[in-house]
């Protein structure tokens, strides 16, 4: 890397994110493989993951203190290789909603991934009380069945827009750009449909594009994504009015701590601070927070 670059890239972190704090342990033993992380929009301070493939089909709501808020089974899904979740809008008017995606292809071989859509639960002081083997049951989850437009690929971010409701899904891959790939709102379960190709997205990195989990801001502006070393983040420009244009924007790199296998970000709900986990029995919770300069 050139010396300026370098320069450059130190300076643009240090206006975006001071430096990442270890602000908790994820104390429930049955999240060994965070895959996933998402603000909750209904629990104020919550947040949802849940485990990678074989970890059954278990949502956990968590504070930022670490302590589970509730283990619920997802009514209606199965978890083939779950790798993300995100909140949004979904059918009915003024309700949040929770996305999961049944997104991971390692070997390239599925003919369609499925999204499962479940409105997000509201959590109650018993549910804490509730665990893996005794689970609280979601409302039933619609499952969204989505193809490529161009062929199999591997996943492991999913996002979804907080106005318009649209699907991302950004490509897991090696020494190349990831590429994007978008379902329109609204979406229908039960019928297959095929993604719309966005295109690629430039990452700084010299492991190209093997992004690991992604979020969209609650304002709608920016985009963070992650892969199992640094964040990144991009900011629609204040002119432009269409969401699809910031993914033709610069990424900026910031550090998101020591994580074990970092697969999931999430941002705060105030959208001034990003937080992450990884993969891994008791895995670390991280948060790095927002300069008061960078926007």
């Amino acid at each position: 890397m050139y010396p300026f670059l370098s320069v450059f890239i130190l300076v643009s972190v240090l206006q975006a994110y001071g430096p990442p704090t270890r602000i908790a342990t994820i104390k429930d033993e049955a999240i060994n493989e965070s895959s996933g992380l998402v603000a909750s929009r209904t629990n104020s301070g919550a947040y949802w993951t849940h485990n990678d493939s074989g970890g059954g089909p278990f949502i956990y709501a968590l504070d930022t203190n670490g302590e589970t808020l509730g283990t619920f089974r997802v009514n209606g899904a199965t978890n083939r290789d779950w790798e993300d979740i995100s909140a949004g809008p979904g059918p009915q008017h003024g309700r949040s909603y929770l996305y999961i995606g049944d997104i991971g292809d390692n070997d390239q071989k599925r003919s369609e991934v499925v999204v499962y859509r479940v409105p997000e639960p509201q959590l109650t002081a018993t549910d804490r009380d509730s665990s893996k083997k005794s689970p609280r049951p979601t409302e039933p989850a619609e499952a969204i069945h989505l193809a490529y437009p161009d062929g199999a690929h591997d996943a492991e971010a999913l996002m979804v827009h907080p106005a318009s409701g649209n699907l991302y899904i950004m490509t897991k891959v090696l020494l190349t750009n990831p590429v994007v790939y978008e379902a329109a709102a609204p979406l229908t379960g039960g019928k297959l449909i095929t993604m719309k190709r966005i295109g690629e997205v430039r990452v700084p990195s010299i492991f190209g594009g093997t992004i690991t989990g992604g979020s969209i801001s609650p304002d709608g502006r920016s985009v963070a994504l992650c892969d199992y070393f640094q964040g990144y983040e991009m900011t629609l420009p204040a002119r432009s009015r269409n969401f699809d244009d910031i993914w033709n924007q610069t990424l900026t790199r910031f550090d998101l701590g020591k994580r074990k296998q970092g697969e999931s970000i999430a941002y705060r709900l105030d959208g001034n601070a990003l937080l992450a986990t990884s993969e891994g029995k008791q895995p670390d919770l991280f948060q790095v927070e927002r300069r008061r300069s960078s926007r």
